[in-house]
């Protein structure tokens, strides 16, 4: 009488890993987009909390900057006052026109990270926009988190 074996045949094992497979396909996207979205609100809280802190300088100052380019004079306390928040996966700036009567704050989404190629802005006539969303240059005038459409 022979003793009936014990284990899984390559069929068997074949079949789990095509499984396994195709739900890593959908899964992990999906998890990058997530991952992604949890990211991008950071960043826009970030821009319109400076927004407040450049309308402060401008009461005290009646402009935006020194007329260098800076918003609020890089060495002043509006610039210093503003921290990106902690582990920010963004890069922001701030640039002054029009004689430091107006001003465009910028987001860029640091490369390596799951917000790469994402570019929003915020201006001194408080409108946003999305200049890159996924990396495709998009041009809307509203803050892009999920999908194309405002």
């Amino acid at each position: 009488m022979r003793k009936p074996q014990a284990g899984f045949t390559l069929v068997e094992l074949m079949i789990a890993i095509a499984i396994v497979g195709i739900l890593a396909a959908v899964a992990i996207p999906s998890y990058q987009d997530y991952v992604r979205r949890g990211q991008i609100p950071d960043a826009l809280a970030a821009l319109s909390d400076y927004r407040i802190k450049l309308e402060t300088y401008y009461q005290d100052h009646r402009n935006y900057g020194v007329g260098d380019g800076s918003c609020a004079g890089a060495s002043t306390a509006a610039w210093k006052e503003f921290k990106a928040p902690a582990g920010s996966k963004f890069q922001f700036e701030c640039i002054t026109g029009d004689g430091a009567q107006q001003f465009t704050l910028r987001a860029k989404g640091l490369s390596g990270t799951a917000v790469a190629g994402h570019h929003y802005t915020l201006n001194s006539d408080n409108t946003k926009a999305t200049e890159k969303f996924k990396g495709t240059a998009v041009n809307k005038e509203c803050w892009l988190v999920n999908g194309s459409e405002c």
